[in-house]
């Protein structure tokens, strides 16, 4: 069984890691590295969109990325308590015709014994910003 360290029960250092984790995997782009971070059959709520299972997250995020040019994350710890995490995140991206965003959101997380995320319910809100006031 595959396992994605550290593992729940979480405590403030582990959950930290887990989210630097989350981060760094967002912020690389890669679909299929990211998409292995969940369940097989993961369930999201993304916005307004419902997808569910590692397949339909790599499509999602392949596609996310090929909408959202120039894209940066930052996550920051919210709460956390045994087997779940809520995050704080913003993000900027440009899109295929220069305007840029800034999104900012929450995200509640639920893992597996495995460590692998099985729930993932993200509210995001985005904001039309101009290049000279990125600050990511």
């Amino acid at each position: 069984m595959e396992k994605k360290y550290p593992l729940p029960p979480f405590n403030y250092e582990t959950a930290k890691q887990k989210i630097q984790l989350a981060e760094d995997a967002w912020n690389s782009k890669d679909p299929v590295k990211i998409a292995q971070a969940y369940t097989i059959d993961s369930e999201w709520r993304n916005r307004n969109q419902f997808i569910n299972g590692r397949d339909n997250i790599q499509a999602f995020l392949k596609h996310k990325w090929e909408n959202e040019l120039n894209y940066v994350l930052r996550k920051e710890l919210w709460a956390y308590q045994g087997n779940r995490i809520a995050v704080r995140f913003e993000y900027e991206y440009s899109d295929v015709k220069g305007q840029w965003f800034r999104a900012y959101g929450n995200e509640n997380w639920e893992f597996d014994e495995n460590g692998l995320m099985q729930k993932r319910y993200a509210s995001i809100n985005d904001l039309k910003i101009k290049e000279t006031e990125r600050k990511l």
